[in-house]
């Protein structure tokens, strides 16, 4: 065990995602459990930069695991992007006396957490915290599961309107640079066509797919589009083409946006935060750092920083075989 580690500090940094208060909340039990001293950082990196501390305990994170969104709050820092602003992040936890830092959240947390320990040799531990699972070195990121299950409980819904009025309806998911929502998402809800960024279908495929599509006999047809994708400028300006081009269906264009980062963490992610989060101490007191605790083949690993935000997302093939399969 490292001696050294007497007090953690933990916060959550770029875009909320369910299950960040239930790995919060492992975090701080973690450190209660070893004896350890705990305080939360609000509003993200910014607020590590003012010196935004609270001491936490077992109970200050009790009725938690089943909330979505982050307590501690979560803000994006320019200021955090310079070395003036690091130097008053470091100074702020050596006045605080904390001995190490537990960050959750996604790529753009974890670069910055590089610098940090580049410049101030401080250790840094973080958790993937960000629905679009596009973090490597983990099969799965903390509220991935929930914001599929949002999005499936969702166009399970659009789809009962597209079945009534024989509608075509392209549905926005999140994923500027990574497909994995709106594939798996597709695939669990039955749509026609998934366009994704790592798989340019181009237009008039896609229209050529929906035409064969309406002859097979199909009345109404589900696309779910991932914001990220390259086929049109944005969805309705691709709504327009289909149209222009697809006179037999009446187009609908649903963007869910937000929704998708909202509502209570599904089991699955409750238990994943709650596992990365004891993993997170678990690293710090082994002695390690500038690492991130993921999860491969069910079992807790720590993988360098460079290695999770190394490379671009690559998808699955298997799946858009299978969804190319199961959409005739």
């Amino acid at each position: 065990m490292n001696t050294e580690i007497k007090k953690v500090a933990v916060l959550t940094s770029g875009g909320d995602s369910p299950g960040m208060n239930a790995a919060i909340r492992a975090v701080v039990r973690a450190c209660a459990y070893h004896q350890l001293e705990c305080v939360g950082v609000y509003r993200g990196l910014q607020g590590l930069i003012e010196g935004d501390f609270k001491q936490l305990d077992a109970r200050s994170v009790k009725n938690l695991i089943n909330r979505g969104g982050t307590f501690l709050k979560s803000a994006r820092s320019k200021e955090f992007r310079t070395k003036e602003g690091r130097q008053k992040a470091y100074d702020a936890l050596r006045k605080e006396k904390v001995d190490a830092l537990v960050v959750i959240g996604g790529d753009g947390t974890f670069a910055g957490a590089i610098v940090f320990n580049e410049e101030h040799n401080f250790p840094v531990v973080g958790l993937p915290g960000t629905i679009d699972n596009d973090i490597n070195g983990t099969d799965f990121t903390i509220g991935y599961d929930t914001a599929l299950n949002t999005v499936v409980e969702a166009i399970d819904k659009i789809r009962d309107t597209a079945n009534s009025h024989n509608r075509l309806f392209l549905v926005e998911v999140m994923g500027r640079d990574a497909g994995d929502i709106a594939l798996n998402a597709g695939i669990g809800a039955g749509a026609e066509e998934i366009l994704i960024p790592e798989q340019n279908l181009g237009r008039e495929r896609l229209v050529s797919s929906l035409k064969r599509s309406k002859k097979s006999g199909k009345t109404s047809s589900i696309v779910v589009v991932a914001e990220g994708d390259q086929i049109g400028k944005n969805i309705f300006e691709l709504a327009k083409y289909i149209e222009d081009h697809l006179q037999e269906y009446e187009v609908r264009v649903t963007v869910l946006g937000h929704i998708q980062r909202g509502g209570a963490p599904s089991c699955y992610d409750r238990v994943l935060a709650s596992r990365l989060g004891v993993g997170a101490i678990d690293a710090l007191l082994r002695g390690e750092r500038d690492v991130m605790i993921g999860l491969v083949h069910n079992k807790v690993v720590s993988v360098p920083f460079t290695e999770a935000i190394k490379g671009t997302n690559v998808i699955d093939e298997e799946l858009i075989r299978v969804a190319d399969i199961t959409s005739i």
